[in-house]
C-alpha cells in the first residue's frame, strides 16, 4: 500500500486518481468511478467530488492501494 501526503484537508476522488497518475484527466476519472472500480474505505464509490482525508484508504481495483497521509 501506497502512501499519499496531501497538505490540505481534503482532495476529491477525481483529483487523487489524477495526482497518483491512474488518469490524465476528469474525464477519464469519470468513467473509471462510474464503472465501479474505486473503493474508499471498503465501500464502492461513485461520486466524483467525494472528499477523501487523511487516514482514507482507496483502493483501485486491480492496480493499487492508497492510504492518505
Amino acid at each position: 500500500m501506497k502512501e499519499i501526503l496531501i497538505d490540505t484537508d481534503y482532495i476529491k476522488l477525481d483529483q487523487f486518481l489524477k495526482l497518483v497518475g491512474f488518469v490524465q484527466t476528469g474525464g477519464q476519472a469519470k468513467i473509471i468511478i462510474d464503472e465501479g472500480n474505486i473503493i474508499v474505505n471498503d465501500e464502492v464509490a461513485f461520486q466524483r467530488g467525494k472528499k477523501i482525508r487523511k487516514n482514507d484508504i482507496v483502493e483501485i481495483k486491480g492496480y493499487e492501494s492508497f492510504v492518505i497521509i
